[in-house]
This record gives C-alpha cells, sequence and structure tokens, in this order.
C-alpha cells in the first residue's frame, strides 16, 4: 500500500505533461493554419506574428485563439529599433540576448513586437527592412 502511494505523485506528473502537451501541440497546429500563406512568421512564447500581403500583425495566443493586437502596414515603416522589453525606452545593444521587443514606427503609428530571442528579432528586423524597401 505504501509502494502505491509512493508512485501516485508520479503518475500526477506524467498527467500534468502530458495535458501541457497537447495544449502545446494544439497551440502550434492553430499557428500552422493561421501562419499559412504569409512570406514571414514566428511563433514564441510571446506570441505570433506574421506578414502577409504587406501587413505586419501580431498575435497572442489566447483561450485557444490568436487574439490580434496590432497591425502594421510595411511599406509606410519609417523606423526599425530593438528595444529592450523591460528597462522602458532602452534600445538594446548589439552583444544583448533574451527578451526584446521591435518597435516599428512609421505613418504616425508605433508598434511593439515582443520576442522571447534577441538574435530572432534581429534577423526579423533584416528580414522587415527588406520587405519595407521592395514595398517603396
Amino acid at each position: 500500500m505504501i509502494h502505491g502511494l509512493l508512485w501516485l505523485p508520479l503518475l500526477l506528473v506524467f498527467l500534468l505533461l502530458t495535458a501541457l502537451g497537447w495544449v502545446e501541440r494544439r497551440r502550434q497546429n492553430l499557428y500552422i493554419s493561421w501562419a499559412k500563406g504569409s512570406e514571414l512568421s514566428k511563433l514564441d512564447g510571446s506570441g505570433a506574428a506574421q506578414l502577409k500581403e504587406g501587413i505586419l500583425i501580431w498575435s497572442t495566443f489566447e483561450a485557444g485563439n490568436f487574439k490580434e493586437k496590432g497591425s502594421f502596414e510595411i511599406k509606410t515603416l519609417e523606423l526599425l529599433e530593438l528595444m529592450s522589453l523591460t528597462s522602458g525606452e532602452a534600445p538594446l545593444t548589439d552583444e544583448s540576448q533574451g527578451r526584446c521587443r521591435l518597435r516599428l514606427i512609421g505613418a504616425g503609428k508605433e508598434m511593439d513586437i515582443p520576442f522571447t530571442d534577441a538574435d530572432r528579432a534581429r534577423e526579423w528586423m533584416c528580414q522587415l527592412m527588406k520587405k519595407a524597401r521592395c514595398d517603396l
């Protein structure tokens, strides 16, 4: 009887990990269908973003669906900055890693897209600048 009680917490942990894996799998499948046909897309812990037909859309995953948080027309892009996520208006240095945000400014509109990885955000900066130049 005592041996069975010792294994009970391990069984509960296994069930919890299985449920969390199922939720993540569902999120990834929804992302695949959401990002279909986009020129550039990303999914990480901060949310999802896609560039489709010159419009950049940023969304978060809430209640089993992607909720749109904002959109930005790339051809109006004037300034693109990599900013620190937590320290207000401080720009991110080249050697910085971790969580950050891309700030897009253009046509009187400002939008921040959070990223969990600074290297990926830098890649996005290059790709967005190429797309903005092509659209001009």
